[in-house]
Protein backbone atom coordinates (compact mmCIF):
# COMPACT_ATOMS: atom_id res chain seq x y z
CA UNK A 1 0.00 0.00 0.00
CA UNK A 2 3.06 2.26 -0.06
CA UNK A 3 2.88 3.12 3.65
CA UNK A 4 6.14 3.88 5.42
CA UNK A 5 6.28 3.07 9.15
CA UNK A 6 8.78 4.31 11.74
CA UNK A 7 11.16 2.09 13.76
CA UNK A 8 9.33 -0.41 15.95
CA UNK A 9 5.88 0.32 14.47
CA UNK A 10 5.48 -3.02 12.60
CA UNK A 11 6.17 -4.99 15.79
CA UNK A 12 3.76 -2.81 17.80
CA UNK A 13 1.04 -3.28 15.17
CA UNK A 14 1.46 -7.07 15.41
CA UNK A 15 1.36 -6.86 19.22
CA UNK A 16 -1.80 -4.74 19.02
CA UNK A 17 -3.51 -7.37 16.86
CA UNK A 18 -2.47 -10.02 19.38
CA UNK A 19 -4.06 -8.02 22.21
CA UNK A 20 -7.18 -7.37 20.14
CA UNK A 21 -7.59 -11.06 19.31
CA UNK A 22 -7.03 -12.10 22.95
CA UNK A 23 -9.39 -9.52 24.50
CA UNK A 24 -11.99 -10.05 21.78
CA UNK A 25 -12.71 -13.54 23.08
CA UNK A 26 -13.98 -12.19 26.40
CA UNK A 27 -15.15 -8.65 25.59
CA UNK A 28 -16.57 -8.93 22.06
CA UNK A 29 -14.69 -5.85 20.83
CA UNK A 30 -15.14 -6.62 17.13
CA UNK A 31 -17.23 -8.99 15.01
CA UNK A 32 -14.08 -10.00 13.13
CA UNK A 33 -12.71 -13.12 14.85
CA UNK A 34 -10.01 -14.37 12.49
CA UNK A 35 -6.67 -12.63 13.07
CA UNK A 36 -5.79 -12.80 9.35
CA UNK A 37 -9.04 -10.97 8.54
CA UNK A 38 -8.18 -8.41 11.24
CA UNK A 39 -5.03 -7.50 9.29
CA UNK A 40 -6.89 -6.24 6.22
CA UNK A 41 -10.26 -5.28 7.74
CA UNK A 42 -8.89 -3.42 10.75
CA UNK A 43 -5.15 -2.74 10.55
CA UNK A 44 -4.66 -1.94 6.86
CA UNK A 45 -8.06 -0.25 6.67
CA UNK A 46 -6.98 2.11 9.47
CA UNK A 47 -3.54 2.74 7.99
CA UNK A 48 -5.00 3.53 4.55
CA UNK A 49 -6.03 7.00 5.81
CA UNK A 50 -2.52 7.83 7.05
CA UNK A 51 -1.67 10.20 4.15
CA UNK A 52 -4.75 12.34 4.93
CA UNK A 53 -4.55 12.71 8.72
CA UNK A 54 -1.89 15.41 9.00
CA UNK A 55 -0.10 16.58 12.13
CA UNK A 56 -1.31 17.82 15.48
CA UNK A 57 -3.91 16.79 18.04
CA UNK A 58 -6.23 14.14 16.64
CA UNK A 59 -9.55 12.89 18.01
CA UNK A 60 -10.72 9.36 17.20
CA UNK A 61 -14.49 9.46 17.79
CA UNK A 62 -16.24 6.24 18.81
CA UNK A 63 -12.85 4.55 18.86
CA UNK A 64 -14.23 1.18 19.95
CA UNK A 65 -11.36 -1.28 19.81
CA UNK A 66 -8.99 1.57 18.88
CA UNK A 67 -9.70 1.79 15.19
CA UNK A 68 -8.32 3.76 13.48
CA UNK A 69 -6.69 5.54 16.46
CA UNK A 70 -4.27 2.87 17.71
CA UNK A 71 -2.72 1.99 14.31
CA UNK A 72 -2.45 5.70 13.46
CA UNK A 73 -0.85 6.52 16.83
CA UNK A 74 1.69 3.73 16.29
CA UNK A 75 2.44 5.00 12.77
CA UNK A 76 2.56 8.68 13.87
CA UNK A 77 4.40 8.72 17.23
CA UNK A 78 4.98 12.52 17.13
CA UNK A 79 1.24 13.26 17.11
CA UNK A 80 -1.11 13.18 20.10
CA UNK A 81 -4.29 11.11 19.84
CA UNK A 82 -7.40 11.21 22.00
CA UNK A 83 -9.49 8.03 21.71
CA UNK A 84 -13.03 8.57 22.98
CA UNK A 85 -15.73 5.96 23.48
CA UNK A 86 -18.69 5.71 25.85
CA UNK A 87 -18.34 1.93 26.27
CA UNK A 88 -16.28 1.26 29.41
CA UNK A 89 -15.16 -2.27 28.45
CA UNK A 90 -13.74 -0.88 25.21
CA UNK A 91 -11.94 1.99 26.94
CA UNK A 92 -10.49 -0.50 29.48
CA UNK A 93 -9.07 -2.40 26.52
CA UNK A 94 -7.67 0.83 25.04
CA UNK A 95 -5.97 1.65 28.36
CA UNK A 96 -4.42 -1.83 28.42
CA UNK A 97 -3.11 -1.36 24.87
CA UNK A 98 -1.70 2.05 25.81
CA UNK A 99 0.16 0.59 28.81
CA UNK A 100 1.30 -2.68 27.18
CA UNK A 101 2.63 -1.01 24.01
CA UNK A 102 3.96 2.10 25.77
CA UNK A 103 1.89 4.47 23.63
CA UNK A 104 2.47 7.73 25.49
CA UNK A 105 0.93 9.70 22.61
CA UNK A 106 -2.55 8.34 23.41
CA UNK A 107 -5.14 9.60 25.87
CA UNK A 108 -8.23 7.43 26.46
CA UNK A 109 -11.54 9.07 27.37
CA UNK A 110 -14.59 7.08 28.54
CA UNK A 111 -17.38 9.52 27.72
CA UNK A 112 -19.95 10.46 25.08
CA UNK A 113 -18.34 12.91 22.66
CA UNK A 114 -21.31 15.32 22.85
CA UNK A 115 -20.44 16.08 26.49
CA UNK A 116 -16.67 16.12 26.07
CA UNK A 117 -15.10 19.56 26.54
CA UNK A 118 -11.33 19.27 27.02
CA UNK A 119 -9.57 22.07 28.90
CA UNK A 120 -5.87 22.59 29.61
CA UNK A 121 -4.52 25.47 31.70
CA UNK A 122 -8.01 27.05 31.75
CA UNK A 123 -8.14 27.07 27.92
CA UNK A 124 -10.53 25.13 25.70
CA UNK A 125 -8.83 22.54 23.53
CA UNK A 126 -9.79 22.22 19.86
CA UNK A 127 -8.59 19.43 17.58
CA UNK A 128 -6.48 19.64 14.43
CA UNK A 129 -8.25 16.56 13.06
CA UNK A 130 -11.34 14.55 13.97
CA UNK A 131 -11.59 11.06 12.52
CA UNK A 132 -14.39 8.52 12.71
CA UNK A 133 -14.75 4.97 11.45
CA UNK A 134 -18.10 3.16 11.72
CA UNK A 135 -19.33 5.48 14.46
CA UNK A 136 -22.44 7.20 13.06
CA UNK A 137 -23.72 9.00 9.98
CA UNK A 138 -21.58 11.80 8.56
CA UNK A 139 -24.17 14.33 9.69
CA UNK A 140 -24.20 13.01 13.27
CA UNK A 141 -20.41 12.91 13.44
CA UNK A 142 -20.15 16.56 12.39
CA UNK A 143 -22.93 17.73 14.71
CA UNK A 144 -21.72 15.71 17.72
CA UNK A 145 -18.15 16.99 17.41
CA UNK A 146 -18.82 20.57 16.21
CA UNK A 147 -17.91 22.05 19.62
CA UNK A 148 -14.42 20.54 19.20
CA UNK A 149 -13.72 22.07 15.77
CA UNK A 150 -11.71 25.17 14.99
CA UNK A 151 -11.87 26.65 11.46
CA UNK A 152 -8.83 24.61 10.34
CA UNK A 153 -9.98 21.26 11.80
CA UNK A 154 -9.77 18.40 9.31
CA UNK A 155 -12.88 16.21 9.63
CA UNK A 156 -12.20 12.74 8.24
CA UNK A 157 -15.01 10.22 7.96
CA UNK A 158 -14.35 6.65 6.87
CA UNK A 159 -17.18 4.93 4.99
CA UNK A 160 -17.98 1.69 3.25
CA UNK A 161 -20.49 2.59 0.56
CA UNK A 162 -19.85 6.15 -0.56
CA UNK A 163 -22.37 8.74 0.64
CA UNK A 164 -21.18 12.28 -0.03
CA UNK A 165 -24.25 13.93 1.52
CA UNK A 166 -23.16 16.30 4.29
CA UNK A 167 -26.27 18.46 4.84
CA UNK A 168 -24.86 20.36 7.84
CA UNK A 169 -24.91 24.17 7.60
CA UNK A 170 -21.40 25.64 7.80
CA UNK A 171 -19.65 22.48 6.55
CA UNK A 172 -18.73 21.33 3.07
CA UNK A 173 -17.26 18.23 1.50
CA UNK A 174 -13.74 19.18 0.46
CA UNK A 175 -12.85 15.88 -1.20
CA UNK A 176 -13.66 12.16 -1.20
CA UNK A 177 -11.04 9.45 -1.64
CA UNK A 178 -11.38 5.82 -2.65
CA UNK A 179 -9.23 3.69 -0.35
CA UNK A 180 -7.54 0.66 -1.86
CA UNK A 181 -6.84 -1.77 0.93
CA UNK A 182 -4.70 -4.83 0.32
CA UNK A 183 -6.66 -8.03 0.91
CA UNK A 184 -10.03 -6.30 1.21
CA UNK A 185 -12.61 -6.55 -1.56
CA UNK A 186 -15.14 -4.29 0.16
CA UNK A 187 -15.71 -0.71 -0.94
CA UNK A 188 -13.91 1.83 1.33
CA UNK A 189 -13.89 5.62 1.16
CA UNK A 190 -12.69 8.63 3.11
CA UNK A 191 -14.54 11.94 3.21
CA UNK A 192 -12.59 15.12 3.94
CA UNK A 193 -14.93 17.74 5.34
CA UNK A 194 -14.14 21.31 6.33
CA UNK A 195 -15.82 24.07 8.24
CA UNK A 196 -16.73 27.13 6.13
Amino acid sequence: MGIGLPGSAPEKLVDYLGLLSHWNRAFNLTAVRDIDDMVSRHLLDSLAVLPFVGDGLILDVGSGAGLPGIPLAIAMPDNKFVLIDSNSKKTRFLMQVRITLGLDNIEVVNQRVEGYTPVEDDRRIYFDAVIARAYASSRDIIINTAHLHKPETRILIMQGKLNESIDVPGYVLKQSHTLNIYGLDAERHLLEIQKI
